[in-house]
């Protein structure tokens, strides 16, 4: 069986990553896609739990999809899953030169692990889970650049912030 690992923090989970997921699902007997549980370059606007729940609601309809938590290296998480492959989203150059990166430390790590990517489609290309939050932050819409849970629940964070 050919298992992926599609790891993330997915502060919050974006119509972008859900692209990517979906169409990752649709190559893969099995997806495993994996929230990290503290990002080591910044702070989690949203819980694990959250984070996780988004994640298994937007997933909910992939039969093939299930959702873990990554606390260490993603080749540990690859091997604990039984992924022979990652998959990664690619949205411009400045992605490609970070994922490069990571693929080649990867592939240091563990010779047998391969990196896939997928480029964002065009009507998504442009949504990042940093500039959604900054979106939501000053007050703008995020309706149509993440689920509509997500959205809600900006609305409640930033809106309790005012208070």
């Amino acid at each position: 069986m050919r298992v992926a690992l599609c790891p993330g923090t997915y502060d919050p989970v974006t119509c972008g990553h859900l692209d990517i997921i979906s169409r990752a699902a649709g190559k893969f007997e099995k997806l495993v896609v994996a929230v990290v549980k503290t990002p080591p370059r910044k702070t989690a606007l949203f819980s694990l739990e959250e984070r996780l729940c988004f994640v298994e609601q937007s997933t909910a309809h992939l039969p093939n999809v299930s959702v873990t938590t990554i606390d260490g290296l993603v080749v540990d998480c690859a091997r604990r899953v039984g992924a022979d492959m990652l998959v990664k989203g690619l949205r411009a150059v400045m992605d490609f030169e970070y994922e490069f990166q990571m693929a080649q430390l990867n592939k240091l790590l563990d010779a047998e692990l391969e990196t896939v990517y997928f480029m964002a489609s065009p009507s998504v290309g442009y949504v990042s889970s940093s500039g959604v939050k900054e979106i939501a932050a000053f007050g703008g819409a995020v309706d149509g650049l993440v689920p509509d849970y997500v959205a809600k629940r900006f609305k409640e964070i930033y809106a309790a912030a005012e208070a």
